[in-house]
């Protein structure tokens, strides 16, 4: 390039970003809130952890053990209508169980006396009516640890809907009263944020494991809560 238009070709360069800058609208006055909606719904899942703990002198025979309670367990789960889907094994731990006596030097003797294992079952309830009697078939074939319940929703979308039209409705409610205390009015929408807040399933412990009957559990609700920002252009 000809010296002579370097000059030319770097003031267009340097105009450019400026001319489009120019050219950006600048923002109208405008008014931000936020506004808020819930939404309940009954629970459609109960999700419940079974664990079976077996001691024994070797770690073989705790291994045969546990797989003899957990496979009737596993069998009464089926039999209650629990698909294959719904049954997933959490974790198995072998663990040696020591006895410890302390020792005039200070020191301790380790005994290796057992050996223990757990097998933990993971269990979705379709039928939240039968989560008492689930779990109580359970104890009675062998789960001795866990027994933890939370109901849930398996598909939450239409009560997330809901709440998030409440949430522009309180927004839209909150603009209109600051307008009108303003003096000035509501004019197009230019911007919409929301965010849903998904409520961790509740959890309920059961509280023994020697008690008959199926166990008392109440599903009660669960509740969904959308936050919303609206930005409203002012006339």
């Amino acid at each position: 390039m000809p010296k002579t238009f370097l000059p030319l070709a770097l003031a267009a360069a340097l105009a450019l970003p400026a001319a489009a800058m120019a050219a950006e609208p600048a923002m109208p006055p405008h008014i931000t809130v936020s506004g808020e909606g819930e939404a309940t719904a009954a629970p459609d899942l109960a999700l419940i952890s079974l664990s079976v703990v077996r001691e024994a002198k070797t770690a073989r025979e705790a291994m045969d053990a546990d797989n003899d309670a957990m496979a009737s367990v596993i069998a009464a789960m089926k039999a209650f209508g629990i698909a294959e889907r719904d049954l997933q094994t959490a974790g198995i731990q072998i663990s040696p169980r020591y006895n410890y006596t302390n020792k005039q030097d200070g020191s301790q003797n380790a005994e290796l006396v057992a050996y223990q294992v757990t097998n933990t079952l993971s269990v979705r309830l379709r039928d939240v009516d039968k989560a008492g009697e689930v779990l109580d078939k359970a104890v009675t074939l062998g789960v001795n640890q866990g027994g933890n319940v939370a109901f849930s929703n398996d598909n939450p979308a239409a009560t997330i809907t809901e709440a998030r039209k409440k949430a522009v409705a309180d927004a839209v409610a909150k603009a209109k009263t600051l307008a009108e205390a303003a003096g000035v009015s509501l004019g197009r929408v230019l911007e919409i944020n929301d965010q849903n807040i998904r409520p961790m399933p509740m959890p309920m412990q059961a509280k023994a494991f020697d008690g008959a009957g199926a166990a008392p559990l109440q599903a009660g609700e669960n509740s969904y809560a959308v936050q919303v920002t609206v930005t409203f252009e002012l006339k």
